[in-house]
């Protein structure tokens, strides 16, 4: 059987001493390209495996960093994976990534698992955890990023915007283009559908004149098919009177939009759609759909920068960044 390939193995091939290296492996950003690319030949050439735990537990750096995400299905979190990852490269780094399924308890289980590991810091999905985790994540002594949203009180750095001012917003779009009879459309109800839909409320609450309206929520997750049956749900409710309509998300406008074809219901001059997150495929339909977009690539890009410059010589305080959200107006307003 092959003997597995060692430190000093890939010191032998390269040329080098195995403190070379080690030390090109833990900071290649420190050591001149030639000695980089010899060693990582090397590497190649034998098909070294670097251990990680032992190198963390050596130098104190693992070289990860630890994700976790609520659903690997969902695009509005690629995207700012994409952007964790494009980040990462800039440092060396790598991403352990967790899915949580939208579960508190299964994120406890992920946050214990992956501080095991010994990341570097850690980058969280929205800011509410269990107690259990906040005391995890608070006594591993590494940084930690909750992003998506905004908190009055974050673990440690928090990176998002208010669903609740752009639930406000959204719905006044449609108050002051004459709408008068709104209706809510939610799936899944997560904390950030909940603050959407308080905004919406809100909204409403606010208005100066008369104006109705119907929420229809379910727990179901999200998709374009569960879109067209909330649009039956709410306009049953309404008895055919909802004129326009805020969907927590794109998938549930485009369900509502191909729903209003099948009851003969013209968009916007029957009913006005609005969705959120401003997915590709709601400027692609006809008619295209209005929406709440954010930027959620460089969400991840600035949650990674903030990590950095936390785990380096700047240990200051940082407030909340509310990176901020649009109203991207279309045709089906």
């Amino acid at each position: 059987m092959n003997k597995k390939p060692n430190l000093k193995d890939v010191a032998k091939v390269a040329g080098v001493s195995a403190i070379t290296v080690s030390r090109v492996l833990s900071n290649p950003d420190k050591v001149s390209e030639k000695l980089r690319a010899k060693v990582e030949q090397a590497v190649h050439e034998i098909g070294y495996i670097r251990n990680h735990a032992a190198s963390a537990l050596a130098s104190r750096r693992s070289g990860v960093i630890a994700v976790i995400i609520p659903s690997l299905s969902n695009i509005v979190f690629n995207d700012v994976l994409q952007g964790i990852y494009s980040a990462v490269k800039q440092h060396h780094l790598q991403v352990v990534l967790g899915d949580c399924h939208y579960s508190p308890l299964e994120e406890e289980k992920l946050i214990a698992t992956l501080l095991s590991q010994s990341p570097e810091g850690f980058i969280l999905t929205g800011t509410d955890q269990t107690d259990y985790a906040r005391k995890l994540l608070k006594q591993s002594g590494i940084p930690i990023v909750q992003l998506m949203e905004l908190s009055d009180s974050p673990i440690d750095m928090n990176i998002g915007f208010s669903h609740f001012n752009a639930g406000v917003d959204i719905t006044n779009h449609l108050l002051q283009k004459g709408y008068r009879k709104l209706g809510f459309l939610g799936a899944r109800m997560d904390t950030r559908t909940q603050q959407r839909l308080a905004g919406f409320k809100k909204a409403i609450a606010d208005f100066k004149q008369p104006c109705q309206s119907y929420v229809v929520t379910t727990t179901q997750s999200s998709s374009i098919r569960l879109g067209g049956q909330l649009l039956q749900a709410v306009m049953a409710e309404s008895q055919g009177q909802c004129d326009a309509i805020f969907c927590c998300n794109d998938d549930l406008a485009l369900g509502a939009l191909f729903e209003t074809k099948r009851m003969n219901l013209k968009v916007p001059s029957d009913i006005a759609i609005c969705g959120f997150n401003d997915l590709e495929a709601s400027a692609l339909v006809e008619p295209a759909i209005t929406s709440v977009a954010s930027p959620r690539f460089e969400m991840g890009q600035q949650a990674v920068e903030l990590l950095m410059t936390a785990s380096g010589q700047d240990k200051t305080h940082k407030p909340p960044v509310d990176i901020g959200y649009r109203i991207v107006e279309r045709a089906s307003t």
